[in-house]
């Protein structure tokens, strides 16, 4: 939501709106000139205005309200998103995990190869701002964009784009889809009408695109050429070696997923390649947020078992003498159908602590009630084979219980999609008192 204000303030609209939370995307709107207000009220809406929502706002947001006593017809984010996408040649990155850091590292390498593409991305990168500022989003004057394609709402079936990206693909939005299929289907319909597509490399995506034909003005006039396909995996496209800043396995894939669209956009891979080595990642992706008592601590934006466990497994890789990974659980529908999984891939740590579970726009109610992250943590205890497993479900518990241990040599990790990262600042914080 504050990429889209920032880019139509950039094109000359007038922009106002509101969170409920101070953010730094809250700030990086202040320095854009913007007003954003803090907190729902009537009040903040002005006259005349459209309104755009996203998906996390309820039907009782007296904003809201008010545009429908008014007659306004309120516009999904993902409608002005497909808008503002379709004035431009769009590369879509959609799939379960990584669409954020591939979606910034294509912006990052077009730049390197001396293309200015528009782009949306669901997370904050260091430099791709103004003086080098992080961004979110930005207008630039080439004639590509970049945009984060969004399955949670099936917002991204709204873009059309001329190459799309799929990285992988699991269940993880069980309140939007009922099955793995049902998802599935979906993506298949986001494909179907791209001039060309970038899948993995190993045929698990495969059946997205089989039986379908290139779309129209793609192909023979008999319809039989098949459109361009990108396939990327752990050694293809770019060169065999590729230096990256960033680590873990599945950076590297969403590296090579990046290159192979950039191929396809008829740019030069190789050079895109070497511009990778600099992309210093995505705040929130095993973000090196400081130092407390010598221990190093990360936050990570991880919240499905899958990232979970990608991310201590590349924290591993920096040798740490004790690993401990304190989780929020994101969702209470996520956190009741996948426990047991996010049990077994907090089992990679040394230590585990659990907090409570990050509502965001749910309730624990119906179906729901009752869930709470103690599941999650008796699921990790029973993987630890004894080692140490906390269930501290406030963010104060757990600094005064874990704040105290950590030493030299050792990693802590955040993880969650939640506010779980003000808690590694807080450690900092009173460690450096």
């Amino acid at each position: 939501m504050s990429g889209l204000a920032l880019v139509c303030a950039r094109l000359g609209a007038t922009v106002t709106g509101s969170d409920r939370a101070e953010s730094s995307y809250m700030q990086r709107l202040r320095r854009a000139g913007l007003e954003p207000h803090l907190g729902h009220h009537r009040a903040n809406l002005p006259q005349g205005a459209e309104v755009v929502v996203s998906t996390a706002i309820g039907e009782d947001n007296p904003e809201l309200a008010l545009a429908r006593e008014r007659g306004v017809r309120p516009i999904h984010r993902g409608a002005l998103l497909a808008e503002l996408c379709a004035g431009k040649r769009l590369i879509a990155v959609a799939g379960t995990h990584g669409k954020t850091t591939t979606a910034a590292m294509l912006v990052w390498a077009l730049r390197a190869v001396g293309a200015d593409p528009a782009f949306f991305i669901g997370g904050e990168v260091p430099g791709l701002g103004e003086g080098e500022q992080p961004a979110n989003a930005g207008w630039g004057e080439g004639e590509w964009v970049i945009a984060e394609a969004d399955e949670s709402d099936a917002s991204f079936l709204r873009l059309g784009p001329e190459i799309a990206v799929v990285t992988n693909l699991e269940m993880d939005h069980h309140s939007r889809w009922g099955s793995l299929a049902e998802l599935r289907g979906a993506f298949g319909e986001f494909v179907a009408d791209a001039a060309a597509v970038v899948l993995p490399a190993d045929g698990s995506l495969d059946d997205l695109i089989e039986g379908r034909n290139p779309p129209a003005g793609q192909g023979a006039s008999d319809g039989s050429r098949e459109r361009p396909i990108g396939g990327f995996g752990a050694q293809a496209p770019g060169p065999a070696d590729l230096a990256l800043a960033v680590p873990g396995r599945h950076n590297l894939l969403n590296a090579r997923a990046a290159l192979a669209a950039i191929e396809l956009a008829g740019f030069d891979p190789d050079g895109a390649a070497a511009a990778l080595a600099g992309f210093p990642g995505v705040r929130r992706r095993l973000e090196l947020k400081g130092e407390r008592n010598g221990a190093r601590i990360y936050d990570d934006y991880a919240h499905h078992p899958t990232e979970v466990r990608a991310a201590l497994s590349a924290l591993r890789e920096k040798s740490p003498t004790r690993l401990l990974a304190v989780f929020q659980p994101h969702l209470y529908s996520r956190t009741r159908a996948l426990a047991a999984d996010f049990g077994a891939a907090l089992a990679l740590a040394d230590e585990v602590a659990v907090l409570d579970v990050y509502p965001a726009r749910e309730e624990p109610v119906g179906r729901l009630a009752g869930v709470s992250g103690l599941s999650v943590a008796q699921e990790a205890a029973e993987r630890m084979g004894g080692r140490p497993v906390w269930w501290l479900p406030g963010a104060e518990q757990a600094g005064a219980a874990l704040g105290p241990r950590l030493a030299p040599g050792q990693i802590l990790v955040t993880i969650g999609a939640g506010d779980v990262f003000k808690l590694g600042e807080a450690l900092i914080a009173e460690g450096d008192e």
